[in-house]
Order: C-alpha cells, then structure tokens, then sequence
C-alpha cells in the first residue's frame, strides 16, 4: 500500500529524533542516517493502517537495525586502522538531539559515546532510550524483546560502565572557556610547561585518523607525553603543511556540547580537538582527523558563523 502523504509527514516529523537516537546509538552520522533511511524504506511497506502507535513502531525498527549495525561495527573495528572515535557534531547539529537535561547533554559528550563504545549493543541501547529519552523500561523491554526487569538490569550496568570510565568533576562553562583560552596561549607558546600545569597527570590523548592521515596507533598517556606531542601539533611547519595539503586555520568552537577546537584548510574541516576538562585539569585531548568522519562537521562550519579564526597552525 504506497503511503499517504501525511505517513510521509507523520515519519518526518519523527525524523529527528530518529537521527538522534541512531548517532548517540552508533556514534556515526553517516551511520545514523544510513539507519533512519533503511526505517523509512520498512514503513513505506508496512501496512501502516494496522500500526496503532506509529513512534513505537518506528523507534523498535530503528533500534534492532542500530543493534544490526553495532554488531557488524565491532568486526570492522577488529581491523580499524589505530585508534577509533565517535564522529564529532558541531553545535547547532540537529543531529545532536535533546538537550533539556544535564543526562540529555551527556549522553551525545564526546567522552561518554567513547566510553560507550565498552558497552554491550542491548546495553548501549537501553541506556541510550532510557538516559536521553526518557523511555520507561517496559516500553524499553517491548522494543529489544525483553523483560521490564531485564531492561533496568541493563540499564545499571550501563551506568556503572560509563561512570567508572568518567573522568571527574566537570566544570561550567565559563571556566571551560578559561582553561580552554589559557590551552590555546599555553600550546602556542613552543613550551611544555604551561601545558603540563593545565593537564591532569594521568590526561590520555587519543586521535583517529582511519588510516588515511597519520596519527598514532597508541594513545599518548601521562602530562609530559601529552604536553610534548600538542607542542609539536601546534608549532606551524612548512614540511606539516605541505604533508596536510596547506595552512589549517583553528577556530573555537563546540563540539557535542564541550569545549573544541576546530581545524581548517580552505573552509574544509581537517580536524576536531575535543577537549575533556574537569576540575583538576584537561582530561583528554580527543582528535578526530579522519576525513570519512568530519563531512558532517565541514557542512555545519559551513552553514555557521564562524567569524575570524584564533590563530595559523
């Protein structure tokens, strides 16, 4: 039966949402939306008359094609070239979903879809309806064929994994935005030193280049590790620029609602510094350089008032 054209309507209107819960689901919006378009091709054949709730419906299809795709995901993974990162969003991205409360806001951090990537797609799922969405377990159990018992045992679980993976307190805003300034005067100064003062002694640096631009297969751990290696990021070059194809430009910004730094070359994203800041000091320096995953954010830099950038690298 061919759709109408408010079914059309009803799933676009559900297309956010969608969109959302299939990016914090498998930290890629490439993936996202390859998922909600593979749920509106089942609802264009599903003898829509006869579904009485059309959101539950559509959020049971999405979800089991998520845990589809997680499944296959960690396989690929097993052969990923270095380190693996989420795909960053860029504030503003719609993609980013909710963001009402403070688990709304946490459940699309950078640091916490990288910390759910230990989790178990069933968990991962629960937690993603339940801690973003607000979904109550039995509507939760109904979606992944479980109990209502069995989805708060995942859920806890899920918790526990992410908070013994958090790092400490986080901090507001506007102090982020200080550290985030003194980071910026501190890796542009050609010294450790003031680097190693705003980083934590166990800080990690992870980037992800999917083996099309170098980045290191092992994270760099501990301050003076970390602060030699964004000494060395940040100091221009002309032999770094010709292996990057020119001058990148950095610009402050907002990246899955904390602190980031955003790299360009001739208006293309080459690179998103995600910054991990709490109240002993930066965390975790994440940088995602894989092109495959920063489309999305060169469309949104695009679209963006972005004004004048903070300095050449």
């Amino acid at each position: 039966m061919a759709l109408t054209a408010g079914d059309v309507d009803l799933f676009e209107a559900a297309r956010p949402r969608l969109e959302a819960i299939a990016y914090r689901m498998l930290g890629s919006a490439a993936e996202a939306e390859d998922a909600v378009q593979e749920t509106f091709l089942r609802w264009r054949i599903a003898d829509v008359e006869r579904i009485q709730v059309p959101e539950a419906w559509l959020t049971k299809v999405l979800t089991n094609l998520c845990l589809n795709l997680l499944t296959s995901a960690r396989a690929r993974r097993e052969t990923y070239v270095g380190q693996w990162l989420p795909e960053p969003l860029l504030a503003g991205d719609p993609m980013l979903g909710p963001a009402d409360t403070a688990e709304q806001r946490e459940s699309v951090s950078y640091a916490v879809l990288t910390l759910m990537e230990r989790l178990s797609p069933n968990e991962r799922a629960v937690y993603v309806l339940r801690e973003a969405f607000d979904y109550p377990h039995q509507e939760i159990a109904d979606i992944l064929d479980i109990t209502a018992a069995g989805s708060q045992q995942l859920y806890h679980r899920a918790k526990k994994h992410i908070a013994d993976g958090k790092a400490r307190t986080q901090v507001d805003d506007a102090v982020a935005r200080r550290i985030v300034d003194e980071f910026l005067a501190a890796a542009t100064s050609g010294r450790t030193e003031p680097l190693v003062k705003l980083l934590t002694q166990d800080v990690i640096s992870i980037g992800d280049g999917g083996g099309k631009v170098p980045a290191r297969a092992k994270a760099f751990e501990g301050a003076v590790a970390v602060a030699k290696f964004l000494r060395g990021l940040f100091q221009p070059s002309a032999a770094k620029h010709t292996a990057i194809g020119g001058v990148p430009e950095v610009y402050r910004w907002s990246s899955n609602g904390g602190p980031a730094l955003v790299a360009t070359i001739d208006g293309q994203v080459v690179g998103v510094m995600c910054l991990e800041i709490t109240a002993d000091g930066i965390s975790a320096v994440l940088n995602q350089v894989n092109p495959d995953k920063l489309a999305r954010a060169t469309a949104r830099f695009t679209a963006s008032e972005h004004g004048e950038a903070l300095f050449q690298a």
